[in-house]
């Protein structure tokens, strides 16, 4: 089994010709376990956006998630009907045309859709430092015998000790261990719904806080707010849309007419709940002070409150096991994305090839010496925003092979497998508007304003660095046209 089967928990059959296809094998149920783990993606924002716009930041996880809406209803309809999976996927089978570009120098195809695969890439991978970090501020922040250790060396050792387990797990195949992963990401939530709950019956929360504390003191609406505001905004998508993940798989729900809806709604409502019922129970207990105290560390001193020291022990074992979780499924999305692209020959085919257990262990291996890299920067919040350029022009890529899907000849004409419902194709190019001319440059603004020059310096050199990279791979794939061919064939018989 692959290891993009693993995640997704689906099997994978063989055809005559030995090439693989996505079984149907998951409904609607599972598609919504899939993305139970995504509510944790709040933590790292939670502090920034508070700091930034005080109680007015509830209303902006609200707002993101039913953003998300109108963005992952396309990516299932691609999904579904293309069996591609992700938004990678998305990007590289619409836009590939070899037969467009066959007497051009450059394949714009392959180059437009490489660049939306490396754009949701580079997304996913700092997830991994990112949620390192915040486990080594826990650590610190709550348990005496961390308190005086060097943060750096600690977030470095933890993620020597994180990712060297998940690919020892991972490189032994990942079917049965995904499954778990699943369960588990489902089990972390509920701890996290009921610390944020119980303010709201013992007392701690209060709403005249909320209220008292809806915007900054020096918030006046005009030009620089408003940029503001539109940058936290994309920040807020890098967590509240990520349950997208549900889409992705649209190609292996037993009955996609039934099933993507089903689960597309469902994810939709659990994270519109858990986004709001988060934002506003910290807020409105700890208030804007209490969380520049708390730090990224913000549900611990309520757990604190809800249950003592002991339970908030307890909690934040809890915690910890849901944030590894998210890094386990961020490891594994990076290389399924790593592998597709390498299979198109949109990276270095190396990165395709898997061990006997059909794991891409080299991809890992790659995401694993890149995230100790991005650990030594100790801050999450500056690497969010790097991160979120990403997501917004990988989203902008996933609206643009929607609208391309439905309008190019090859595509428009297909039969879809399920169908986003009508006057998709305006919201489409709707959001496509809003990512490239709105957020983009909200983030830019944010960053700056936030951190510096060099916070999106990262983001964007990060994104913008695949360019030379993609032309040095096609020169090579030309030049070595028998290793392209050979390797191709090894990775369909892997």
């Amino acid at each position: 089994m692959t290891e993009e089967t693993a995640v997704a928990g689906a099997e994978v059959k063989q055809t005559a010709d030995n090439s693989h296809e996505l079984a149907r094998s998951i409904d609607w149920k599972q598609g919504l376990v899939i993305a139970m783990g995504i509510p944790i993606l709040i933590l790292p924002s939670l502090y920034d956006l508070s700091g930034n716009l005080y109680a007015m930041s509830i209303a902006i996880w609200t707002i993101s998630v039913l953003q998300g809406f109108l963005q992952n209803f396309a990516i299932g309809e691609l999904a579904a009907t293309f069996g591609v999976a992700g938004i990678g996927g998305c990007a590289q089978f619409v836009f590939q045309d070899d037969e467009k570009y066959k007497n051009s120098r450059v394949n714009w195809g392959r180059f437009i859709g490489a660049m939306g695969a490396w754009a949701y890439f580079e997304t996913w991978l700092p997830v991994i430092p990112i949620f390192t970090i915040m486990i080594g501020t826990y650590l610190q922040n709550y348990i005496t015998l961390f308190a005086g250790v060097n943060s750096i060396l600690l977030n470095l050792a933890l993620g020597v000790l994180i990712y060297g387990s998940i690919i020892l797990v991972g490189s032994k195949g990942l079917v049965g261990g995904a499954r778990v992963q699943l369960l588990l990401a489902a089990i972390t939530i509920i701890p996290m719904a009921v610390i944020v709950c119980i303010p709201f019956f013992t007392g701690n929360f209060s709403f005249s806080t909320v209220t008292n504390e809806w915007y900054p003191p020096s918030w006046n609406w005009k030009g620089d707010d408003i940029c503001m505001l539109f940058g936290c905004l994309a920040v807020a998508q890098w967590s509240a849309c990520g349950w997208e993940s549900a889409a992705t798989y649209g190609a292996e729900y037993k009955n996609p007419s039934k099933d993507i809806p089903k689960a597309l709604i469902a994810c939709g409502l659990m994270c519109l709940f858990m986004y709001f019922i988060v934002a506003l129970s910290v807020f409105g207990t700890l208030g804007f002070d209490g969380i520049q105290t708390a730090g990224y560390a913000t549900l611990m001193p309520i757990a604190e409150m809800d249950f003592g020291p002991i339970g908030g022990g307890i909690a934040l074992i809890l915690l910890i096991a849901g944030m590894y979780m998210i890094i386990q499924t961020a490891f594994l999305d990076c290389a399924r994305t790593m592998f597709i692209m390498a299979h198109e020959g949109n990276m270095p085919r190396f990165f395709s090839r898997t061990n006997a257990n059909g794991a891409p262990v080299y991809a890992m291996l790659f995401e694993f010496v890149i995230g100790l890299c991005m650990i030594p920067l100790n801050a999450p919040g500056m690497i969010l925003a790097g991160s979120a350029i990403g997501f917004c022009f990988a989203l902008g890529m996933a609206m643009l092979s929607f609208i391309k899907a439905r309008r190019d000849p090859r595509f428009k004409d297909v039969k879809r497998t399920w169908r986003a419902p009508r006057g998709w194709l305006g919201v489409a190019i709707f959001v496509a508007i809003l990512q490239f001319f709105v957020l983009i440059p909200g983030l830019v603004y944010y960053t700056l304003t936030a951190y510096d020059w060099f916070s999106l310096a990262l983001g964007l050199s990060t994104l913008f660095i695949y360019v030379p990279l993609w032309f040095v791979i096609q020169w090579y794939n030309k030049k070595y046209p028998d290793k392209y061919v050979r390797t191709a064939k090894a990775n369909k018989q892997e």
